[in-house]
């Protein structure tokens, strides 16, 4: 009896069927130490971030785990570490809390030419200025059409992010080698803007996609008590914090402000109360084809899945694929082949979402 008792829980743990919809989430990799961000490189294997610095080449198939030498330099201090992974054409992006002293760090960007052994990193952004301070670095990035977009948090400055001749609390667009747009909005009619500053007034956006549908970035953003959201991304224009408090308040209980107003930038979708809204994709795939065009949105305190329809900036409906499986989700990605939906969670897993 005791055996059986031993090989029903051996795949429970490995193994979790989400009865509602007939979806089945199983666990490929575990054992990780509190990993940020992962990435594709070919079908089964990625690059994962540990928030203490570790980059580690991971074999899904084979569940191999190798750990790459790397340069950079930085801070773990609360929500800061080393965060963001991004593969792209041979190149390896990411982004991290850079120690720069005395306790003060920033959301730096760096890149380095990929090698399975070593990665030599060359600083490419850094947000300035450094601030003494553990929380809200943002951290995500995409690549459009040749440019790297990065999400700035505003490192828990509140107003910060509505003073344009700082980074922190903006999203920020440069050239893959770090060089500044000459369109940028600082270029056109946005002269007090910082020349990297491509929108303003965003609060801890820890999820930020390109649609390969629209061509659209979309993001997620982190709010107070209450307020999280699920926007785009759009040229030369605020999302209001902390003018704006989308309808959360502060942690004191105390009120931030509107939930919206004219002249900010509108967000597709709040949640009020916090989800802790995280990573997100706009799904394209094979493996969920009804899905095609919807954002997938995961949370950290809400451990949820969710699935957004939207059309033209318009919400349509949210549905909760499943809630409270898995733990507290970090950053989701698709096999791009398969359409497979790969999760990482900050319990040092990685699910697989499939039929």
């Amino acid at each position: 009896m005791k055996k059986i008792i031993l090989i029903i829980s051996f795949f429970l743990s490995q193994s979790v069927h989400i009865l509602s919809n007939e979806l089945k989430l199983q666990e490929s990799i575990k054992g990780l130490n509190a990993p940020w961000s992962l990435s594709f490189i070919e079908d089964n294997k990625v690059l994962v971030t540990e928030k203490s610095g570790n980059i580690i080449l991971v074999d899904l198939k084979n569940k191999k785990n190798k750990k790459i030498k790397h340069n950079l330099n930085i801070l773990e201090d609360g929500q800061g570490g080393l965060l963001e992974v991004l593969y792209f054409n041979n190149q390896v992006f990411v982004s991290y809390s850079e120690n720069l002293k005395k306790g003060k760090s920033s959301t730096s960007v760096a890149s380095a030419k990929f090698n399975e052994n070593e990665l030599n990193f060359k600083n490419i952004f850094r947000a300035k200025p450094s601030i003494n301070s553990g929380y809200h670095f943002g951290s995500r990035l995409v690549v459009k059409n040749n440019f790297l977009y990065i999400t700035a948090g505003e490192r828990g400055q509140g107003m910060i992010a509505q003073d344009p001749s700082k980074h922190p609390g903006s999203i920020i667009r440069i050239h893959l080698d770090g060089k500044i747009p000459k369109d940028n909005p600082k270029f056109n009619n946005k002269k007090d803007w910082l020349p990297e500053i491509y929108q303003i007034g965003v609060r801890n956006p820890q999820g930020m996609a390109l649609s390969p549908f629209d061509n659209k970035i979309y993001l997620t953003n982190h709010g107070a008590k209450g307020g999280d959201w699920f926007g785009e991304a759009k040229y030369g224009e605020n999302y209001g914090w902390k003018i704006l408090g989308w309808g959360g308040t502060n942690y004191t209980g105390t009120r931030i402000g509107p939930k919206w107003m004219p002249g900010y930038t509108k967000a597709i979708k709040y949640w009020v109360p916090s989800i802790a809204v995280s990573s997100m994709i706009i799904y394209k795939g094979k493996e969920f084809k009804e899905w095609n065009g919807d954002a997938l949105i995961t949370s950290l305190r809400d451990q949820s899945l969710r699935k957004i329809q939207f059309k033209n900036n318009d919400f349509l409906n949210e549905k909760i694929i499943f809630k409270g499986n898995i733990g507290r989700i970090r950053d989701i990605e698709i096999q791009e082949r398969t359409g497979i939906i790969f999760l990482l969670t900050d319990e040092g897993s990685i699910w697989r979402l499939q039929k």
